[in-house]
């Protein structure tokens, strides 16, 4: 017996480097990496089983996810620097039970259709975000390094997110699905918690 409404979990890595613009649902994906390629492929073959099936496809795009045990403390301890603030991006974050209200939301909203950023409502660079948990869990901050130097420095699956910028908009998720975050910014989760290296 088929499901009368699938939810798929992507990534928001299917919009590619957006030079640090903001974007809605509506932005055509760009990805650039194999992996947000995977999910773009994963994306376009649901929404396709849906259409023949009778299904009701919900697509939620997601960005780094964080919780007191998903943090980049590992980066940080091994001494992993960050970009000089005007060579850095902007990157995008929800706190894991906020994804898991959103998918449940997904799945019982009577409006719930199509795609939608699961984002939390941070504009915060890479660098920022890593002084901040370094701050937290009270390890040096990392140090700045050019984007030409980080190339050499900064292993390759941080380097990757290095090289996207983009603020998502999560305004159709609050308006469709009337989803209310508990933590609504990276900022307002840390205020609230205490974490150690």
């Amino acid at each position: 017996m088929l499901p009368r409404r699938f939810v798929y979990l992507s990534t928001s890595g299917v919009y590619g480097d957006c030079a640090g613009e903001p974007v809605d649902e509506t932005r055509a994906p760009r990805p650039v990496t194999e992996r947000a390629r995977r999910r773009l492929d994963a994306e376009l073959a649901v929404s396709e089983w849906g259409a023949s099936e009778g299904v009701e496809i919900v697509i939620l795009r997601a960005p780094g996810i964080y919780a007191r045990d998903r943090l980049p403390l590992a980066h940080i301890t091994r001494g992993t620097p960050a970009l000089y603030r005007e060579d850095d991006v902007y990157t995008n974050h929800i706190h894991a039970d906020d994804l898991a209200a959103i998918v449940a939301a997904s799945l019982h909203s009577a409006g719930a259709s199509g795609t939608y950023n699961a984002s939390d409502d941070s504009a915060i660079k890479m660098g920022d975000w890593l002084d901040l948990v370094a701050d937290h869990a009270g390890l040096p901050r990392p140090r700045r390094v050019s984007r030409a130097e980080g190339s050499r420095v900064v292993p390759a699956d941080l380097l990757s997110f290095m090289s996207e910028s983009r603020r998502l908009s999560n305004d159709r998720l609050k308006a469709e699905l009337g989803v209310r975050l508990r933590y609504p910014t990276v900022v307002a989760w840390l205020a609230s918690s205490e974490i150690a290296a």
